[in-house]
């Protein structure tokens, strides 16, 4: 964006700032660039692990006053990890915009992992786990990123195993935080009304002194796929499916055509050309999704769906149909110019949230150095062609390359 800001700090952090004029709402987060591909295999949960205990102690504050902080005062704090990330944000109004960057600070800096909370955690850690694995339709996406990623820390649960979250210690906490920990890498990014000079004034406070740490982890790329078809038993009634492969990562030229291509195959439209044709046509599904999540060295790129049974083979039947349809036939000039205007659509009002712009801007300097412009965005799109559309197709809609997860009703 032209008008987001940036400061780094002697210490390598960055502080990233949008001004907004007319809201009340000050959003801000600290993210760090070190999410559950950086585990060993003994290690899976334990960023998850350290999103959780991080509001459960630090050197000045115990667990209470960590959750009412804000609440007192109308905010809210919150966190999550993902496969490459940790990041713990808050909403808050402006007045009260120190508050929630110091708090934040205090909990991403200075947690101490007491012992006892942690026994406390690992049985709420195991209840959420035990959660995701009675809903079918979230326990698949988990369990088919093994499938496209074997043998790699991307396919691992970010939620870990039952008998990982039940070996952690305080020691193994503070030692992957350690090994992983890289002040270059970590942007507290914030949109408010506030002047950008007041922001950083706030931020130097609370982080100048954190210290400088540089690691020389190097993340490895997935190597070993091939194409892999199972199917898992399971105390259901409705069958639950997931294909996909290995897609494009954050730094290839061809991720935004590819973005617009599964936009146009399954996104969240109702026009998307697999719930036109599995829903609206058919009948089959009550929802189906194509997703593609670009990653630092590769991307996954995953269809779901549930239907009965019995239709199971229909309904892959018609998505290779689908797949075979963007291989072999260019869109019109009006399908093209319809696919991108949707598109575009779809960005601008996501941008409508400051919160999740906030976000956005934190991740995208991490991931590629930048905040892209969204008119530069949208001009990217419009130079979209239909060849190179179908070119990708080509490339990425190959079903012998599709792996497959179905979950079947036990007999």
């Amino acid at each position: 964006m032209e008008d987001y800001e940036v400061y780094t700090l002697p210490n390598g952090i960055r502080i990233a700032h949008k001004q907004i004029p007319h809201t009340q709402i000050a959003h801000c987060g600290i993210m760090l660039d070190i999410g559950s591909r950086d585990e060993q295999p003994h290690q899976q949960g334990l960023a998850h692990f350290w999103e959780h205990m991080a509001f459960k102690g630090t050197e000045k504050r115990k667990s209470y006053h960590i959750i009412t902080r804000l609440e007192t005062v109308g905010g809210e704090l919150n966190a999550y990890t993902t496969k490459e990330k940790v990041c713990f944000h808050a909403s808050v109004l402006d007045v009260h915009f120190e508050k929630a960057t110091e708090l934040l600070s205090d909990i991403t800096f200075h947690s101490v992992f007491p012992e006892k909370q942690i026994e406390r955690e690992r049985g709420v850690i195991l209840e959420e786990m035990a959660m995701y694995y009675d809903s079918p339709e979230d326990a698949i996406q988990d369990d088919f990123d093994e499938l496209v990623f074997p043998n790699h820390a991307l396919g691992g649960n970010i939620l870990g195993t039952t008998e990982t979250v039940g070996s952690f210690r305080r020691e193994d906490l503070q030692r992957f935080i350690l090994e992983n920990y890289d002040t270059s890498r970590i942007v507290f990014a914030s949109v408010s009304k506030l002047p950008f000079k007041q922001v950083v004034k706030v931020a130097e406070k609370y982080f100048r002194d954190v210290p400088a740490q540089h690691t020389a982890r190097q993340r490895q790329k997935p190597t070993d796929y091939l194409p892999r078809q199972t199917r898992v038993e399971r105390p259901i009634t409705q069958a639950q499916c997931a294909l996909g492969r290995p897609a494009y990562g954050l730094t290839d030229s061809r991720r935004l055509p590819f973005f617009i291509l599964v936009n146009l195959l399954g996104g969240p439209g109702m026009n998307s050309r697999l719930n036109l044709n599995l829903r609206e046509k058919y009948g089959l599904v009550y929802s189906i999704d194509a997703n593609y999540t670009p990653y630092l060295d590769t991307g996954f790129l995953g269809i779901y769906f549930g239907t009965d049974p019995k239709k199971v083979d229909k309904a892959q039947s018609l998505i290779m149909k689908e797949l075979k349809r963007l291989r072999e036939q260019p869109l019109t000039t009006l399908q093209l110019h319809q696919t991108k205007e949707q598109l575009i659509g779809q960005l601008a009002m996501a941008e409508e949230s400051n919160n999740s712009f906030m976000l956005m801007m934190a991740k995208s300097l991490l991931d590629i150095n930048r905040v892209e412009a969204l008119n530069d965005i949208f001009n990217d799109i419009k130079s979209v062609t239909a060849e190179q559309l179908q070119t990708l197709a080509q490339e990425s809609f190959d079903e012998n390359q599709f792996s497959f997860l179905t979950f079947v009703p036990e007999k």
